[in-house]
């Protein structure tokens, strides 16, 4: 069993093509009381369909969007095509810092907005990731996968995969994330 993180499918391309190194989640509807919480330091990116549009994206990458629905898994399997390692994780309550931020992930300025409005009293919870692309493994859609939560567990194995981002560029963009978020 490995722990999977539930996330835009359009993010998970961005994340495996460099585009996107961190995640900001505040949880899903299903952890409203006790808001989102980072469950594993490594764990396998698990791509979703719904909820996803344009507007919640910049427009340099509405492409990704579009890959996304051409390439979507036939009903009742999904594709694991990556995990992630968590190297940093803070707490944000600062619009500012969030705006910061906007070099590190596709959404778009209205997105993250909306996003820290909802549920105003909770932090975000920004998360810099270094992603690993593997083999394509097709996994059936079980039913305690569905709704929003942010963590499932998987019955699959990921094996080793390569890094989306040489050392150095990684190492350079955590040191930014750090000066930013601390």
């Amino acid at each position: 069993m490995i722990k999977a993180l539930k996330e835009w499918a359009t993010v998970v391309t961005a994340l495996e093509n460099g585009d996107q190194t961190v995640l900001l989640r505040k949880g899903g509807i299903l952890e409203t009381a006790s808001g989102f919480r980072v469950e594993d330091k490594k764990f396998a990116l698990y791509p979703t369909y719904e909820h996803q549009d344009n507007s919640s994206l910049k427009s340099q990458f509405y492409r990704y969007l579009a890959d996304v629905r051409e390439q979507k898994p036939k009903d009742g399997v999904n594709r694991i095509t990556s995990y992630a390692e968590v190297l940093a994780e803070n707490d944000v309550s600062s619009m500012k810092k969030i705006e910061e931020l906007s070099g590190f992930h596709i959404w778009s300025d209205s997105y993250m907005v909306e996003r820290m409005n909802w549920m105003p009293q909770k932090p975000m919870t920004v998360m810099f990731l270094k992603v690993y692309k593997i083999p394509s493994v097709e996994i059936p859609v079980l039913p305690e996968y569905q709704g929003c939560k942010s963590w499932i567990e998987l019955n699959a194995n990921t094996g080793d995969g390569s890094a989306v981002l040489n050392e150095a560029e990684l190492q350079e963009k955590l040191s930014e994330f750090r000066s930013i978020v601390n």
